[in-house]
């Protein structure tokens, strides 16, 4: 018995073709002789083919369906194919060519792909709101990301660490290509992330000649965005780049009530108001990509950002202690955030053709991040009359995050293959920490030495994988280990200091097999860590507003997770259903933590108190559950996706003794239309129960959102419209309970906006002539 195995290229660019279908066909009655998926490099092998005359097909979404006559004896019954490209297809309807397309989402086993310009809710939108479609997925107000209930996620720009200061509620979503979420990432991916990763993947287009996206929105209420995405392919060059920016207001309403038991006495604050926020956001990105040969390509990429948010919070105060008078105050808190971000990366890709799926790659960045955040606090008597002493904290952060890492695979045959690779990460953040305060009457800030600081913080981490790949038959099994070292050290001036040297092991391991009737069972496994970040671990105070700071504790030591998931997905007749059983348990669950400041609080000389948030390692953790996705076309111009995460999730009591547990998740409801040839629509909805939390609850999140495209001028522009949180009741409200210490928080955000947006393609490109289109399932690669 024999094999045919080779590689599936995209003719023109010459990157990995994955997710096509390859028949073999027996000659001359066309007899299915057998049948495979490309995998994430584009190679497959079909086995246990017996000696004689074949037709070979090669079917992929979007491209011409390609066809060789192969042929085994057995004196020679391997067939190496080696590099097979397959050409574009566009299909004739109606007179007018539409490219095949990929779905807005698309559901793998153990990956989930967002394909950002299919999905008409983003329009005008942010990486956040598309991120609300994947199940287990919660984005709270500051944009910082869970998944399954842990906040521990890592996010990758480009497939590379993404900068420290990248907030997902302020990249805009016309920036973007994709979106990766990966669960449970394998060998060749950071360990860091006990809660997985998600990759943002920036447009870079590699078409011919000059191509582009222009693009301008604008929302209700002072919302506007603009995007220009360019290249131009000559030769074995090709040249892009993409300009961008957005400038947005929201408005918002929030209301506290927080009562504490301070030395025997009762104490009270009573707290609402409105806020208004204003971010703008600059970005320009620069690369050239050079291909002296089909086996090589080299990149070079330069990316500048800037992101300004000025957020105003106005409210009424009322404090109350025992039974002493209540004293009602004016408040007003001010945000001022001046970040920009800098980064030069540079890759390289080698492949052979005379030994399909061998690859080495290599890849070099530095990344410049800093900025200054200024919060201030002033006491005012009606509108803007000021009455007490102005406090403010200004932040001033440096940080250089040089890397460098190198990979390689080498199959040993079409059934296995090696692959490994090092890396090296270096974080140097000097940084200031300045305290002032403004007497009433003043026109000046005058710094503080008491409340003061400086500090210096550097990490590095050393990291090395390997891993092997076998598969036999219906069969496919991977094994890996990573091996990393983190050397931390912080120091803050005019005291604190924190040191940290630490080795860890993290194997990881995937079985999969694919069954009769376009089905596959996969079973992977995977330990992570989640490393503490330098303001969890520096003993420097942040204050929030002038009753509210966060401190970093230096003996905090990392988390660490096991991971597990058992997926199975079937396609039918256009319809795909994938499930995922998985389970993550935590040691040393490293958790957020709110108390009262007893100390601060007397020496304030107010009749409220001052909280303290810290961080400790509190036990264990563990979620488990059930996610669900099917697609369903419903007739030939409606389609449903749906999505839900079914989990129970369990937390440490926040005093260390016994535990906290509830059953959550979430769901989402996706129904594309096309009512007609240049028109479509979305109508989607989602879901987030309540969530516990060490010290208190997270109360349910939900709403719809809805939008409209319309195809323009013989598919040269597009208009799209969308709503969202058509009902507008998306709002968070959290409930904090701990010893002496009782809070509830809600926040009302602007979240019922209006956006209109036109999109001008230029080149090759042209508007989506459908919403998304039937997602390919999975290979099962590892990481997914």
């Amino acid at each position: 018995m024999g094999q045919v195995a080779g590689t599936l290229l995209e003719q023109g660019t010459r990157q990995p073709l994955p997710f096509a279908n390859v028949v073999l066909l027996r000659l001359p009655d066309s007899t299915l002789v057998g049948h495979a998926q490309s995998a994430d490099n584009g190679t497959f092998a079909l086995s246990n083919v017996a000696p004689g005359r074949y037709l070979l097909r090669a079917e992929a979404l979007g491209y011409r369906t390609a066809r060789r006559p192969v042929s085994l004896e057995a004196a020679a019954p391997l067939v190496r194919l080696g590099e097979w490209l397959i050409a574009p297809a566009p299909v004739q309807l109606r007179n007018v060519v539409v490219e095949g397309e990929k779905a807005a989402v698309v559901h793998e086993l153990g990956k989930t792909v967002l394909n950002v310009e299919k999905d008409l809710n983003s329009a005008g939108g942010t990486a956040a709101d598309v991120l609300q479609k994947v199940p287990a997925i919660a984005v709270d107000d500051n944009g910082r990301v869970s998944l399954r209930g842990n906040a521990s996620v890592t996010l990758y720009l480009d497939g590379k660490p993404a900068p420290s200061s990248l907030r997902l509620d302020q990249l805009p979503a016309s920036r973007l290509e994709t979106i990766e979420v990966i669960t449970n990432p394998g060998a060749q991916y950071s360990a860091q992330g006990t809660g997985g990763i998600i990759n943002l993947v920036q447009k870079k287009q590699t078409r011919p000649g000059w191509n582009g996206v222009a693009m301008v929105s604008t929302g209700t209420r002072d919302k506007y965005s603009a995007y220009l995405n360019l290249n131009r392919r000559v030769g074995a060059f090709n040249f892009f780049g993409n300009a961008g920016g957005l400038n947005n207001r929201f408005r918002g309403s929030s209301a506290l009530q927080q009562l504490a038991t301070v030395e025997g006495r009762t104490a009270g604050t009573q707290q609402t108001g409105y806020n208004a926020r204003r971010q703008a956001n600059e970005d320009l990105r620069l690369g050239v990509e050079y291909a002296p040969s089909e086996q090589q390509r080299v990149s070079l990429t330069a990316e500048f950002y800037k992101n300004d948010l000025h957020h105003t919070s106005n409210f009424a105060t009322r404090l109350t202690r025992g039974a002493e008078p209540a004293v009602a105050l004016q408040n007003q808190n001010r945000e001022v955030d001046d970040l920009y971000n800098a980064r030069i990366s540079s890759q390289y890709r080698r492949t052979w053709a005379t030994h399909p799926g061998r690859e080495l790659s290599a890849s070099a960045g530095y990344i410049l991040d800093g900025g200054t955040v200024t919060t201030e606090q002033r006491v005012l008597d009606g509108p803007s009359r000021e009455t007490g002493p102005a406090r403010q904290q200004r932040l001033d952060v440096t940080i250089h995050l040089p890397s460098a890492q190198v990979d390689y695979v080498h199959p040993l045959d079409e059934r296995r293959r090696w692959s490994a690779g090092l890396k090296a990460d270096l974080m140097v953040t000097p940084g200031t920490a300045d305290y002032a305060v403004k007497p009433a009457g003043e026109a000046a800030f005058v710094r503080q030495a008491a409340g003061s600081y400086r500090y210096h913080y550097q990490q590095f981490i050393p990291q090395a994988y390997g891993s092997y790949r076998h598969q036999a038959g219906a069969w496919e099994y991977q094994a890996g280990l990573r091996a990393e070292f983190t050397g931390l050290q912080a120091r803050v001036l005019p005291a604190g200091s924190a040191t940290q040297r630490i080795f860890s092991l993290f194997p990881s391991a995937t079985v999969g097999r694919t069954l009769p009737g376009d089905q596959r069972l996969q079973l992977s496994y995977a330990r992570r860590l989640n490393r503490p970040n330098f303001l969890q671990i520096v003993a420097l105070p942040i204050y929030s507003d002038a009753r509210n700071y966060v401190v970093g504790r230096p003996d905090l030591r990392p988390e660490y997770v096991q991971v597990a998931e058992l997926g199975h997905q079937v396609a039918w007749q256009g319809t795909t259903l994938s499930t995922t059983l998985f389970g993550r348990f935590a040691n040393d669950a490293i958790q957020s933590l709110r108390s009262i400041d007893t100390l601060a609080t007397r020496l304030s000389g107010q009749p409220d108190f001052i909280a303290r948030t810290s961080y400790a390692n509190l036990g264990r953790t563990a979620s488990y559950g059930l996610e669900v996705s099917l697609t369903q076309p419903v007739t030939t111009w409606w389609k449903l996706t749906a999505n839900g995460s079914f989990y129970r999730n369990q937390v440490t009591h926040y005093t260390g003794r016994g535990t906290r547990a509830n059953v959550t998740g979430s769901a989402y409801l996706l129904s594309t239309f096309k009512p007609t040839e240049t028109l479509a629509a979305q109508l989607s909805g989602n879901y987030r129960a309540p969530l516990l939390v060490p010290q208190g609850r997270l109360r349910a999140v939900y709403g719809v959102d809805i939008a409209l495209r319309q195809r323009l001028l013989h598919d040269r522009a597009a208009l799209t419209l969308r709503v969202s949180d058509v009902f507008n009741t998306r709002r968070q409200h959290s409930q904090l309970r701990a010893d002496g210490l009782n809070s509830d928080i809600r926040t009302k955000y602007e979240t019922l906006v209006g956006y209109l947006g036109f999109t001008w393609f230029l080149g090759a490109n042209k508007p989506a002539s459908t919403i998304e289109s039937q997602p390919k399932g999975d290979t099962g690669g590892f990481g997914g």
